[in-house]
């Protein structure tokens, strides 16, 4: 049998008892009966036993011979190899980023890192009406040029800065050039953390035309990523960005880190 969704397909109803069950077992330590699981869920018990056995098929529980409780099996963790932190803090980000919008009018962007660039998890562009670009989720930004890369670079822990930083040294593009003058990256990072945000005017080689300003977004002691107001250079400097829109993209970090703390206790 078969319901209709919320987008007006049909949902397989034996499906969404199959991960009731998965899920009732996932809270049950130990293990449980098929009657036990058929009060818990309040299915009849020839739906759970059949259910069950499909699912002992295919890998994701298994039958206790001593006491025929059923336990999930190693298999189920596959469910969750392909779902990153990234992807939890893009569905916890959007609705904040979304209120952000209403207050500062320019995009905002929400950044974590990837091997050697910061990646676009979650975005206003495409509802900004002064966007300039529709497309941003999963576009890398640069570490050296990018309000969010220095933004992470200024946060991050001290170690990974060092091995970050040896890694875009050995590069030869004038992009990383920056990597290989120690002295001044240090103190353009000292700047960074002084001030409180990170900053980009007109540095990026892919948008010459840009700005933007950013904060780091943490879980604890843990830098989970960086969140930045993108904006048309022409239209304000740094020190007029920060004076007018730091206020609520640090409100909004701070909200972010809330959430994202009280999500990951959720796991």
């Amino acid at each position: 049998m078969t319901e209709t969704s919320r987008s007006g397909y049909k949902t397989v109803r034996g499906l969404t008892r199959g991960l009731d069950l998965l899920n009732m077992l996932n809270r049950i330590d130990g293990g449980a009966s098929t009657a036990r699981l058929a009060e818990l869920t309040g299915l009849h018990r020839t739906t759970v036993r059949r259910l069950l056995e499909t699912l002992q098929a295919e890998g994701y529980v298994r039958r206790s011979e001593s006491d025929d409780s059923y336990r999930l099996e190693l298999k189920v963790r596959e469910l969750s190899e392909g779902f990153r932190d990234e992807q939890w803090i893009s569905a916890t980000a959007a609705p904040l980023l979304a209120e952000l919008l209403q207050k500062v009018v320019w995009p905002s962007d929400l950044t974590t890192l990837d091997v050697d660039a910061m990646v676009v998890r979650e975005t206003t562009h495409r509802f900004s009406r002064l966007s300039f670009h529709r497309s941003m989720v999963g576009r890398r930004l640069s570490l050296l040029q990018t309000a969010a890369g220095m933004t992470y670079l200024a946060y991050c822990p001290d170690t990974e800065r060092e091995q970050l930083i040896d890694m875009l040294a050995r590069r030869a593009d004038e992009e990383y050039q920056l990597a290989r003058e120690p002295a001044r990256l240090e103190n353009l990072l000292l700047r960074t953390r002084h001030k409180g945000f990170g900053e980009n005017y007109k540095n990026w080689n892919q948008e010459e035309k840009v700005a933007a300003i950013a904060v780091p977004v943490h879980s604890g002691e843990r830098l989970l990523g960086c969140l930045s107001l993108v904006y048309m250079a022409s239209a304000m400097s740094i020190e007029q960005a920060a004076e007018r829109h730091l206020g609520s993209l640090q409100r909004t970090a701070e909200r972010l880190e809330t959430e994202l703390c009280h999500t990951a206790g959720q796991f």
